[in-house]
């Protein structure tokens, strides 16, 4: 696959020109799946979820003016035939997933069968938001409130060789202050790239380009 992984979406026109060229194509002429599942353990979930699919938050995705858009539903897809969603995903040109738990999306990527198949996907466009970013990773860390627990390293999907922590410096987000995210991306294996809402990390054919109007750091283990 390739991959366009954001902090907080298509916020700029750096990180649209990006996706353009991944996708090979005008956007306008290109098919689109959202995958909300990784918001809907939150307060909330389901609220958040359509406010995601009807291109009302802050993280631009669907609202593009995709040709067309389909929903695909993680925790559906094991009790649906697997010849029925696959072929949804092989006419897609790109899959939309947005952030949220990225345990909870890693769970449901992997009982799904979807992670299975993403690997075989060669001329996909995976566009993550946040934790849909994050669980693309080897190795991938998160962050807590809980004392005893700050911050957590657990076993990613591997469709990358580095980690990414997002909302770096924002204002709403303290635990990505970039004093924090040093301290955390030392205690991860793999090189680990810090980047603000006004970043993206581009990878196409293996050559990794972090695209950005924004402020970014990459920490070496």
């Amino acid at each position: 696959m390739n991959f366009l992984l954001t902090s907080a979406g298509i916020k700029n026109p750096s990180i649209q020109g990006a996706l353009v060229d991944l996708l090979g194509k005008p956007i306008a002429e290109a098919s689109a799946l959202c995958i909300p599942t990784a918001i809907l353990p939150f307060p909330g979930g389901p609220t958040m979820a359509y406010r995601f699919l009807s291109g009302a938050t802050a993280n631009p995705l669907v609202e593009l003016g995709w040709k067309s858009l389909g929903v695909l539903e993680l925790t559906a897809l094991p009790s649906i035939k697997k010849e029925y969603w696959i072929a949804a995903v092989e006419e897609a040109d790109a899959l939309l997933v947005y952030g949220g738990d990225v345990w909870y999306l890693c769970r449901w990527m992997r009982e799904s069968g979807l992670a299975d198949l993403l690997p075989s996907l060669r001329e996909k466009v995976y566009v993550g938001v946040s934790a849909g970013s994050m669980v693309t990773a080897p190795v991938f860390g998160e962050t807590y409130d809980d004392p005893e627990k700050p911050f957590v390293i657990d076993q990613g999907l591997g469709l990358v060789d580095f980690a990414l922590l997002p909302h770096l410096d924002h204002k709403n987000h303290p635990e990505s202050a970039s004093a924090k995210v040093e301290r955390m991306a030392a205690e991860v294996p793999v090189p680990t790239y810090g980047i603000d809402d006004q970043t993206a990390i581009k990878v196409q054919g293996g050559r990794v380009e972090v695209v950005s109007e924004g402020q970014w750091r990459l920490f070496t283990p």
